[in-house]
């Protein structure tokens, strides 16, 4: 069974953090980092600017604490899935790589292209270590197949084919224009690289 992601200590699940976070999110991925500010994040989010800085005292906060809701958000929804024994294997990879890659294929803004660089410079490892979490998960529902052993005499692990799945599913959301056209795409990868793992009828 996959660990479920529960919130991070000392920051309450509180709704009305997540539907600021989430409005802050939009507009980064609207207009990018460098041109949001402070105002129009809290005109999305419906609030004075004064209630804004009550809980984010600056854009670098707010951009953290908003990108780190969107991980642990796609991490538990995908996590979720896996943990979902009434679907066969590879729904549960197709479905938990859309809810970390595949929501946001088709999706990139022209003027939110400076998010990857906001993203080096102001989260440190925050991606990458989620990113990993999501790998493990991924790993540990392989793990977890009696076929696994297929891959035994070419040496592949559980957690590489979970970390070709990944880099897969994240130059595919690049490469698509719809969400559709990432679900048709990871399904064949999925079925392809985890073949020995399925049931074919």
């Amino acid at each position: 069974m996959v660990d479920s992601i529960a919130p991070r200590q000392g920051v309450p699940d509180d709704p009305r953090r997540r539907a600021l976070l989430d409005s802050a999110m939009s507009v980064f991925a609207r207009h990018g980092y460098r041109k949001t500010s402070m105002d129009e994040v809290a005109r999305a989010a419906q609030i004075s600017r004064q209630g804004l800085y009550l809980h984010f005292s600056a854009k670098e906060e707010l951009f953290r604490a908003a990108v780190q809701h969107l991980l642990e958000g796609a991490l538990r929804a995908a996590t979720s899935v896996l943990n979902d024994a009434s679907l066969a294997l590879d729904a549960r990879l197709v479905r938990a790589l859309d809810e970390v890659f595949g929501r946001f294929a088709g999706k990139a803004h022209p003027d939110a292209l400076d998010l990857a660089e906001a993203s080096r410079e102001l989260l440190g490892t925050m991606v990458e270590d989620h990113e990993g979490l999501f790998a493990e998960a991924i790993a540990r529902t392989l793990r977890a197949s009696r076929s696994m052993a297929a891959y035994k005499p070419v040496g592949l692990t559980a957690r590489q084919l979970a970390d070709t799945l990944i880099i897969t599913a994240s130059g595919l959301k690049h490469r698509v224009a719809t969400r559709e056209e990432f679900i048709k795409g990871i399904t064949i990868a999925v079925r392809a690289m985890c073949l020995p793992l399925l049931e074919v009828p």
